[in-house]
């Protein structure tokens, strides 16, 4: 029932000619800016249902949003990838807008992000960060976003210059065929990929960058998520690429094994004796594990592709967003 009545308060507070236009906020602890967001986007995007999701505030987050005039719901499962993933599944939308609660980014480059994916019919379209000022990036996060966009680019091929960007426009098929595995801010790590893996149309725009607000304080640990996502991108890198991580791990494996038996070889060309019997067990079966661990990338390098055809039609099945405007021309004209 409560998923039913999301719907039908995003339909009508959306009414009205084009696109249904979803602004989704989630939102920890965020009374001191929350209020300007909502302003924000409600004078940028005019017709837009702004659905702000508090994740078990415990400051006046969710009463300062909904004297705002926003739809507040509640997302009782800690971490940003948990409230996205509830929020995705609510919010019944033709053309969705995720952006942070911290009034941070800029609200007017929603329109030209959203003109984009509908002119270009793109699945995904990222805001690229430019700081406006000083103080927009915490100490460390900018070289971070560096470090983790370039490991995500030569693993993935990744077209983006941040692809840590909270700032988002998603298609339709987009956000109801992404199934959301994080819990925490390693979801734009996920969302990215995904977009990638699928070959999805995706573009990104640069737009200002500004400093929290007073009385705003960021949720994000440099190191503790920094290393939260890296090891995500790891196994993605995993399930996305097995038949190349598992060779790659069995060729260090086979490499090893090799090295521990030419002492042992060597003395037995010279002696005709294996007296390293424990070094020679070593070698062999440490070059066992090689050759199963190409097994392993073989046989589950077929499974990903099952897995990614299904992740496609699931894709495949939603209208795409030419689809979504000519129907909407149609209604209009009805």
């Amino acid at each position: 029932m409560t998923r039913l009545a999301d719907r039908m308060d995003l339909r009508h507070a959306s009414a009205g000619p084009g696109p249904r236009i979803a602004v989704l906020v989630p939102c920890y602890n965020e009374d001191a800016s929350i209020a300007k967001v909502i302003a924000d986007f409600r004078v940028a995007l005019p017709g837009a249902a702004i659905c702000v999701y508090d994740n078990n505030s415990t400051d006046r987050t969710a009463e300062v949003a909904r004297a705002a005039g926003a739809i507040v719901r509640t997302a009782p499962k800690q971490g940003k990838g948990h409230v996205v993933r509830r929020m995705f599944s609510d919010v019944d939308a033709d053309v969705y807008v995720l952006v942070d609660g911290d009034s941070t980014y800029d609200a007017p480059s929603a329109r030209d992000m959203i003109a984009r994916l509908l002119d270009e019919r793109l699945d995904m379209v990222v805001a690229a960060r430019m700081e406006e000022g000083t103080g927009a990036y915490r100490r460390g996060h900018r070289l971070g976003n560096r470090v983790l966009t370039g490991v995500v680019q030569r693993m993935f091929g990744a077209p983006f210059a941040d692809m840590l960007s909270g700032y988002r426009v998603f298609s339709r098929r987009f956000v109801k065929s992404f199934p959301v595995l994080s819990g925490g801010f390693e979801i734009e790590t996920e969302l990215t990929v995904h977009a990638l893996e699928l070959d999805m149309p995706v573009a990104e725009i640069q737009t200002p960058y500004y400093a929290r607000p007073e009385g705003s304080e960021s949720k994000l640990n440099t190191w503790r998520d920094g290393f939260r996502i890296l090891w995500t991108i790891a196994k993605l890198y995993r399930a996305e690429r097995p038949l190349v991580f598992f060779s790659g791990v069995g060729l260090f494996l086979a490499v090893l094994s090799v090295g521990l038996s030419v002492p042992v070889i060597l003395t037995w060309l010279e002696q005709g004796l294996v007296p390293r019997l424990p070094t020679a067990l070593l070698s062999t079966g440490v070059m066992i594990l090689a050759v199963l661990s190409l097994a392993c990338g073989l046989i589950l390098d077929t499974v990903t592709r099952g897995r990614r055809e299904v992740k496609l039609l699931a894709y495949l099945a939603q209208p795409s967003p030419g689809e979504m405007q000519r129907s909407v021309a149609m209604e209009g004209r009805s």
